[in-house]
């Protein structure tokens, strides 16, 4: 009897601990913020994405007011094209801005918008115009070593 009562609370335990595992999994690959809201899609074009996902968070003022639905890729503008699902409880201007910002210095990266001025408000099917690509580090990490490399290649020439 005192055996079973035991394997009884292990084996409780050990449940909830796959709960727990599998919790963090899907808050870890952002699976788990599911809403049943109904929701208007606008698209947004880019540049550069960076590592911007499906599911990634559209936040405006640290709220989240959607979610990415997906990501193709325009081979005439030669840019991607964010799909975004917004809450139809949200309502923005037509002339909003959408950017690609990063949650921490390497954390994931999530779609930030801006309202604008603009009397009439984005309707399914709309295209925001104002967009500006994700930060890429490798690249701000190149250009920084070429303007070093540079102004040391220029700094010897002048000592000559």
């Amino acid at each position: 009897m005192q055996k079973s009562r035991h394997d009884l609370w292990v084996g409780l335990f050990v449940a909830i601990g796959a709960a727990a595992l599998l919790f963090l999994a899907l808050k870890a690959g952002n699976l788990l913020a599911i809403s049943f809201e109904p929701t208007y899609q606008v698209v947004a074009r880019f540049d550069n994405i960076g590592g911007l996902k499906p599911r990634a968070a559209v936040k405006s003022a640290g709220v989240v007011v959607g979610r990415v639905a997906s990501i193709t890729f325009d081979d005439k503008s030669y840019q991607a094209s964010v799909h975004l699902d917004l809450e139809r409880r949200f309502a923005f201007p037509k002339d909003s801005s959408a950017k690609i910002l990063t949650a921490g210095l390497l954390g994931e990266q999530y779609i930030g918008l801006e309202p604008g001025p603009a009397e009439n408000n984005l309707a399914a099917g709309d295209v925001i115009s104002q967009t500006q690509s994700a930060v890429v580090l490798e690249t701000l990490l190149s250009q920084f070593l070429y303007n070093k490399a540079a102004d040391a290649g220029s700094g010897d020439g002048a000592a000559k």
